[in-house]
């Protein structure tokens, strides 16, 4: 048995290997609050004593799957962004992304994004561009704080409330990107309510200055997996808001699988 943020997780395998799982342990803690955790934190939390989580995370940083920050927490290192790239390559929600979001590329002459929720941080993990002087600098394999972005936002509607309250501490400032950016806990819940009832979510300027977005979630087996969105200059959202929202809407329905 060991405990993953905050859960205990237990295996029974007479095959299983305790090292592969330590690591996924402390990865997927790392994963979840990136920056945030020091050596003695990941280990009070996976239960992996002082001199193990030592040489665990020696070897993962000279594997490159981590990266020590100047403050001594870490993050995920370039490593995982190759092996996920294969993933990427061939994972069926993104192939059918590209299929599908180019005919909605092609009938709101826009750039659609396609994430994912890892802990704190929306992931993007592909891209429709359509080609204009404006280019949006997000690219696959890139995080962005998720209450900074309609993807993040309405992901984040998605969740139990207890994993809402895992994620965000109620007194934790939260990073700011622009002027717009949501500040706190309390106000990221006030925007909630509306994301639930209407499905969809909005940021207004709220990850780039002069850059407006809309997100709508993506569903298989009856849960949200994934989000889809449309991202334009800010003085093109007046006009086609609407249209955009219904074919996100329509592309949603394509990709979600019942």
């Amino acid at each position: 048995m060991y405990k993953e943020a905050g859960r205990a997780v237990t295996m029974d395998n007479k095959y299983w290997v305790p090292a592969i799982e330590k690591a996924d342990s402390v990865l997927r803690l790392v994963a979840d609050h990136p920056g945030e955790l020091r050596m003695m934190e990941l280990s009070k939390r996976t239960d992996i004593n002082k001199s193990s989580m030592f040489s665990l995370l020696n070897t993962l940083e000279k594997l490159n799957w981590i990266r020590k920050d100047k403050d001594d927490t870490f993050r995920l290192g370039p490593a995982l962004g190759s092996l996920a790239s294969g993933y990427f390559q061939y994972n069926d929600l993104v192939a059918s992304f590209h299929q599908e979001a180019a005919i909605t590329k092609a009938a709101i002459e826009e750039t659609i994004q396609l994430a994912e929720l890892i802990g704190t941080e929306v992931l993007y993990l592909a891209k429709e561009e359509y080609p204009g002087p404006a280019k949006l600098t997000t690219e696959p394999g890139m995080r962005l704080p998720a209450h900074s972005t309609a993807l993040g936002k309405v992901l984040i509607a998605a969740l139990p409330e207890e994993r809402l309250s895992d994620l965000y501490a109620a007194a934790t400032p939260m990073q700011q990107l622009t002027p717009h950016t949501i500040a706190d806990r309390a106000s990221l819940e006030r925007s909630l309510e509306p994301i639930r009832e209407l499905g969809f979510a909005e940021d207004l300027e709220e990850a780039v200055q002069g850059f407006c977005c809309i997100a709508v979630p993506v569903r298989r087996g009856g849960q949200v997996v994934s989000a889809v969105s449309c991202s334009m200059l800010k003085h093109r959202w007046e006009s086609k808001h609407a249209l955009v929202l219904s074919e996100l809407r329509q592309l949603s329905d394509r990709l979600s699988v019942q």
